[in-house]
């Protein structure tokens, strides 16, 4: 990391002057000064959208290969990493272990300020080491201003063991510079409340997560067409859904799709196979195995031996 302006000037620490009266704004005025300055987290996520699809196809590629995914941050940015990597299990059925987040301090500074560990960049190594990471897995490093120490030295330490590494910061390259193979920039300028990076920067942070570890699990055939066919069925309200994902895709009335459920151990991706290709569950599930989960191209498989025989 090389610091080219003092932190004063950062583009995340600067005052904006549309927000100059903010203290005398009304309550509707104040929405929408929110309303129209958010509008720029939008345009910031475009902005990057080359190296945004840069960062899924090599995650994507390091997960088919048995590799990881890690989200590193402090404060706002490592609570950010630590949610995206949470919602992975249910929304797409993997593994805890397949996409982690970390933070600095630990659980405990998710819900308790901790922004103090942040300046330890030996604690960002030692994260890594911990964590056993390799030249499979990708780390993500995530900092809005982008200095934090924390997040500096597990990148670096990441790279020294052949991982793949990305970095996600509001300020452009030319105020904080980093070593790594992808550098995403949100530059959604000055904040409504000065300095207060949980507003816009965290609004891209959060979109660019989204667009991250969606499409990298869109890649690895946890979707078919938009529907979620991975989805655990762990509750009512997720059961419900892989009911109503059954029948739209299959045409089945809702006791028939419930069945199909049960059959394939209330796994839809499966359940659909079974449905298209007559496959008993052991069948289907073997063939899934063989094409990586990809419900797309296990169907296209079966249908073009069927085809052949």
């Amino acid at each position: 990391m090389k610091n080219l302006v003092e932190r004063g000037h950062l583009l995340t620490e600067q005052v904006n002057p549309n927000s100059h009266n903010l203290d005398q704004l009304s309550s509707l005025e104040l929405v929408e000064l929110f309303n129209r300055e958010d509008a720029q987290a939008i345009a910031a996520v475009a902005g990057a959208k080359t190296q945004l699809a840069q960062a899924i196809n090599c995650t994507a590629t390091a997960l088919r290969h048995g590799g990881r995914l890690f989200y590193i941050g402090a404060g706002t940015s490592g609570r950010l990493g630590v949610l995206d990597a949470a919602e992975c299990p249910p929304t797409f059925c993997t593994s805890p272990d397949l996409v982690q987040g970390i933070i600095a301090g630990g659980a405990g500074a998710l819900v308790r300020s901790s922004e103090d560990l942040e300046d330890r960049a030996e604690d960002g190594d030692a994260a890594i080491a911990q964590r056993h990471i390799t030249q499979l897995d990708v780390v993500v490093g995530i900092t809005a201003g982008g200095t934090t120490p924390f997040v500096h030295g597990a990148l670096q330490a990441a790279r020294k063991r052949g991982a793949t590494t990305v970095f996600i910061a509001c300020v452009p390259v030319e105020q904080v510079s980093a070593e790594v193979d992808i550098d995403i920039r949100l530059l959604v300028g000055p904040e409504v409340l000065a300095g207060s990076t949980r507003l816009k920067a965290g609004t891209a942070t959060k979109l660019a997560l989204n667009i991250l570890s969606t499409g990298v699990m869109v890649q690895l055939g946890k979707v078919y067409g938009n529907r979620m066919v991975d989805v655990a069925v762990t509750n009512q309200k997720l059961r419900d859904r892989a009911l109503r994902i059954l029948q739209n895709l299959t045409g089945l009335e809702r006791e028939l799709a419930g069945a199909l459920l049960e059959r394939s151990g209330n796994w839809v991706k499966l359940a659909l196979l079974m449905h298209w290709t007559g496959l008993e569950p052991e069948e289907g599930d073997r063939l899934l195995t063989e094409h990586k989960g990809n419900l797309r191209a296990a169907v296209a498989s079966s249908n073009h031996q069927q085809t052949i025989q």
